[in-house]
């Protein structure tokens, strides 16, 4: 059906611009023509094609047909850019109420980073609560400050799951999850979810850790994350680049259990070796390598962490690679490192028990490669740092343990509530090396130097691989006391067919019944008065919107 033209004249805007349309609508209501007639600068006509379609309220210019008003040539082009006529615009950020979902199962990788490789810069991927999605390879950041996260962002168990679940085979397959190392991968985010490695007492696999960060980008964030039994050897990792790697904050994640306590089957909790950096309010349970691994890490702050259970070591100040030692402005500070506590029953006269899985943190904050590698590095040494105002429990072999360190400032540590201190020589300790007793804190004197230390420093001969000590077998020598909770729990592992459980589907499937009889009966009431009224508001939102 033919549509009358109308004239239509707009209002003079800001621009102090007025112009005077002949609006004719095609064959299809879908589109129209605007031909200008005048603008005041010029009398050639200018036509316009647009979308017309009565829901919406802004005039979307889609193309330019004829280039003869230099003047209105800008601005269509300025008003283009503000109001994003010339072209469908992408979205930053999710559409209300949207997520994309883990099923089907089968295409879930595919279709995640495909979103991610083609949405550009700040593209928001926004998944499905109470979803886990089965990836068969790592999602990949493809653009600065793009960002991952649960739709909502909660911060518990519903949060949605990245399940590592790809092939693996001989040692070699998939391991990570995310990965935000690209070489335009500066201020990506990664927020709210969690990721299940599902490595469940497997050998440990050769590759990245649950998340791998980093890189040669600066201004990256990873908050709200659970992170838990990595395949590999870090729950999260920040990688340094080409030593370019600057200012990554890492806060308010859980993180663990990750890796076993067998023999070379550790996994550290979070590996940090980005420069200027913060790890701070993390919550860090069973990483049994090391609870935070600070690679130097020039000028990062590591501060109100809380880490406990079985580990190596809570912080380690130990690797000379890749910052050649370089500690300089890195301050570990106000963190709580809890070793392990009783299991059996407490009676009234006790004030030691056993612990049955023998948990144990064999040193709280360690400094100097020698107190982990031995002689391995050399005269090689950790210098520059500041340990100050962190505080232990539990049950431990030492709280801190310095060797073949430099200029460190270590001060104002403290034990707290419950403690012991203990450990044995373990078969894994070297012939030549002598253990020392067990001790809250201990320094060799002869590789050390230029060292501020708090009162209460043991001297040892020889602290060489520390880590080689082993708990008691069994007795009464844990403290009485309590560990804190994560904030969520591990999740038995989903099954392979599909992110979603069937009585959750089941439920969502009641609901849209629901749903759209409702909507349905109040549909049919409001439909013609919405028809009426639908094509004159669109002409006046279409007219109106010329002067912004």
């Amino acid at each position: 059906m033919s549509i009358p033209e109308r004239e239509y004249k707009a209002q003079p805007g800001r621009r102090r611009l007025r112009m005077l349309f002949n609006i004719t609508f095609r064959d299809s209501p879908s589109s129209f023509k605007a031909v200008q007639f005048g603008n005041g600068l010029k009398t050639a006509p200018h036509e316009y094609t647009a979308d017309a379609h009565p829901s919406r309220s802004s005039l979307l210019v889609a193309s330019r047909q004829n280039t003869h008003s230099p003047s209105i040539n800008k601005f269509m082009d300025e008003n283009n850019a503000t109001q994003h006529c010339s072209k469908p615009h992408r979205t930053h950020k999710p559409r209300d109420g949207k997520c994309e979902p883990a099923d089907p199962a089968n295409t879930v990788t595919d279709r995640l980073n495909a979103l991610l490789q083609s949405s550009g810069p700040g593209y928001i991927l926004s998944l499905c609560a109470n979803q886990s999605y089965m990836l068969q390879a790592p999602l990949n950041f493809a653009a600065p400050q793009q960002e991952i996260s649960t739709l909502g962002y909660p911060t518990g168990d519903e949060r949605a799951i990245l399940v590592v679940n790809g092939p693996v085979a001989d040692g070699q397959g998939h391991t990570t999850a995310v990965n935000g190392v690209c070489l335009t991968c500066s201020g990506v985010k990664l927020r709210n979810v969690q990721i299940d490695g599902t490595r469940r007492g497997a050998p440990t696999t050769e590759g990245g850790g649950n998340i791998e960060m980093g890189g040669e980008n600066s201004d990256q964030l990873i908050e709200y994350v659970r992170s838990y039994d990595p395949r590999s050897w870090s729950c999260l990792h920040i990688a340094e680049g080409s030593l370019n790697c600057n200012n990554a904050t890492v806060q308010n994640n859980d993180i663990g259990p990750c890796g076993s306590d067998m023999f070379q089957q550790w996994a550290d909790g979070i590996s940090m070796s980005c420069r200027n950096s913060v790890v701070r309010n993390n919550m860090i349970q069973g990483a049994t390598d090391g609870g935070i691994v600070v690679f130097g890490s020039p000028g990062t702050q590591i501060y109100n962490n809380t880490i406990w259970q079985t580990l190596l070591g809570g912080i380690n100040m130990v690797d000379y690679e890749p910052f050649s030692g370089d500690f300089t402005g890195t301050i570990v500070t106000n963190n709580t490192i809890l070793g392990g506590f009783a299991t059996d029953s407490q009676e009234p006269s006790d004030v030691k028990g056993n612990n049955f899985q023998g948990a144990i943190i064999k040193i709280g904050i360690a400094i100097g490669p020698r107190t982990w590698f031995g002689d391995k590095f050399g005269n090689n040494i950790s210098h520059s740092g500041v340990v100050k105002d962190n505080q232990f429990g539990g049950a431990l072999s030492y709280a801190i343990a310095i060797t073949s360190a430099h200029n460190f400032t270590v001060e104002n540590n403290i034990l707290v509530g419950n403690t012991s201190f203990i450990g044995a020589r373990g078969p894994n300790c070297s012939e030549t090396d002598s253990v020392p007793a067990p001790a809250p804190f201990i320094v060799d004197s002869d590789t050390t130097e230029d060292i501020f230390l708090q009162p209460g420093f043991q001297t040892i001969a020889d602290g060489d691989a520390l880590t080689c000590v082993l708990p008691p077998n069994g007795g009464d020598y844990w403290p009485f006391g309590t560990n804190p909770s994560n904030t969520s729990h591990p999740t038995s592992a989903p099954t392979p067919e599909g992110g979603t459980a069937p009585g959750r589907t089941a439920g969502i499937a009641v609901g849209v019944i629901v749903g759209v009889l409702t909507v349905g009966l109040a549909v049919w009431f409001i439909r013609k008065w919405a028809l009426k009224r639908a094509h004159s508001k669109y002409l006046y939102g279409a007219t109106s919107n010329l002067d912004k």
